[in-house]
């Protein structure tokens, strides 16, 4: 399988990144890589690959003779970890992620199968209603209580931890790293750093136990099976840290889509799985609140998993918009 100037090749809103697409050999051995693997399952490519670089992924589909396309998938090193995050997950958590058909750890490489209709697909051609998007988010919770006992693990994998305990280590880390933020924005933010540890210790005491966090968990990064379940992939933002911190991204998306009113049946689905253990519903939607807050910083730091080469933006843009979100207010007040 080899690349001509006919292969399309999708940058988006990168039409300077530097990936290792650009380099012939690279891509000469990640394609016949992609070859042999499918080999191994039998299987062989039928057609020309189609190409999205991004500055975080080099992302290839690969038809193939006879059944659906498959998928290529290279990271950068600082989250070279997916791959073998996604393999670890097929054997922890199966009926809930996509099985990967290959992967190179040193290298950063997965071969994916196609998983089917991804739900922002689903949401663009039929009405969806807000009850799947409850039951989509009570499904990952499930998933999280599931993986608690695993956190060790999953961080030996090489998945960056972001323990509850150490939001505010991480929070001073990526600031004092940030070359984005103006004057202004660095003073405000300095200023909140009091607040931001009473927000740690608040969630801490609740004694809800870190587990893994997708971190970035919206209608593109899942397949929808069939009504109410879910496949979850695509790893490479994920950290170890406090549960709740994974609801913003989703909640935000379906508040877009079907307004406010619809965040307390989502809050309300997504906490059901965390009720127990001397815990009140009560206590868990106000635990809510900072991890609302502190989601911001995985989402901060994952803008530092570029490839090396691809420079200092968006990463230094986008994370400086993140940690300015610390300032914003929750969308809801638990009472």
């Amino acid at each position: 399988m080899r690349v001509d100037a006919s292969t399309v090749v999708d940058r988006g809103r990168y039409a300077d990144v530097v990936t290792p697409w650009e380099q012939e050999s690279w891509r000469a051995a990640a394609l016949d890589w992609v070859a042999a693997r499918l080999a191994a399952h039998g299987l062989s490519a039928d057609g020309a690959p189609q190409v999205r670089l991004r500055p975080w992924s080099v992302l290839v589909r690969v038809p193939v003779a006879g059944r659906p396309a498959v998928w290529f998938k290279a990271n950068p090193p600082a989250s070279s970890f997916e791959g073998p995050l996604t393999a670890a997950l097929a054997r922890w958590v199966p009926e809930h992620v996509l099985h990967p058909l290959a992967v190179d750890a040193a290298r950063g490489w997965t071969l994916f199968p196609d998983g089917g209709d991804l739900f922002r697909t689903v949401l663009g051609r039929e009405p969806v209603e807000p009850r799947e998007w409850e039951a989509l988010l009570h499904q990952y919770a499930s998933m999280q209580c599931e993986l608690v006992a695993r956190g060790d693990e999953i961080e030996r994998l090489g998945v960056p931890a972001a323990r509850t305990r150490d939001l505010p280590a991480v929070f001073d880390e990526l600031l004092a790293g940030n070359t984005a933020l103006g004057p202004d924005g660095r003073a405000r933010l300095e200023g909140l750093r009091p607040r931001l540890a009473e927000w740690c210790a608040e969630l801490a005491s609740l004694g809800v136990p870190d587990t893994l966090d997708h971190a970035d968990l919206h209608d593109g990064q899942l397949f929808r099976r069939a009504a109410g379940r879910f496949t979850f992939f695509d790893w490479g933002d994920a950290a170890v840290s406090h549960p709740f911190c994974s609801l913003r991204v989703t909640v935000e998306r379906a508040c877009e889509r079907y307004g406010p009113g619809v965040l307390p049946r989502l809050l309300d689905a997504y906490l059901e799985p965390w009720t127990g253990n001397g815990r009140t519903a009560a206590e868990l939607r106000r635990a809510a609140e900072p991890a609302w807050r502190l989601s911001v910083l995985s989402r901060a730091a994952a803008w530092g998993r570029m490839f090396p080469g691809a420079g200092a933006e968006p990463g230094a843009a986008q994370t400086a918009r993140w940690l300015l979100e610390l300032l914003a207010e929750p969308p809801f007040r638990a009472g």
